[in-house]
């Protein structure tokens, strides 16, 4: 199905979105978990996983934001992630796993297709491939730092 250039960063704009309101989900659950552990396993969590999310979230935030300026579409507002009912720490930093997980998987798709390259333009495409590189060792950063909890 062909598409015309504003229907196309359209899409590259939702798709954006969705990886931004993921990684932010991400973020409100490790910010619920940093709150249930104890003062050593917080400040590992804020430093290993909290603080590169918000980076990573600032990231897409901005890409977002500057691809829209430059093509006439009107600004975003993001709201705070949501987060679901997780039993104790281990049970939001999963939570956070998945939404990290699903962040990367949806920019992954996006990066992989033509839409960037159709109606995108560099900077949109390496915004994306910032964000992806600042998601990719959190994941396994959560299951490390989940491993020592309680030890």
């Amino acid at each position: 199905m062909a598409y015309t250039n504003l229907e196309g960063r359209q899409e590259l704009l939702d798709e954006l979105e969705a990886a931004v309101d993921a990684i932010a989900i991400a973020v409100a659950e490790l910010g619920e978990a940093y709150e249930l552990l104890d003062e050593a396993n917080a400040d590992r969590l804020e430093e290993v996983l909290f603080r590169p999310a918000t980076h990573a979230s600032g990231r897409g935030k901005r890409t977002y934001t500057e691809f829209a300026q430059r093509h006439g579409f009107p600004p975003k507002q993001f709201p705070p992630g949501d987060t679901k009912h997780a039993n104790g720490a281990r049970g939001h930093i999963d939570h956070a796993i998945e939404a990290l997980e699903g962040a990367d998987h949806l920019l992954s798709d996006l990066q992989d297709g033509l839409l960037p390259v159709e109606v995108g333009d560099p900077e949109v495409r390496a915004g994306i491939a910032e964000t992806r590189t600042l998601l990719g060792p959190l994941p396994s950063a959560a299951r490390k730092l989940e491993s020592l909890l309680g030890r």
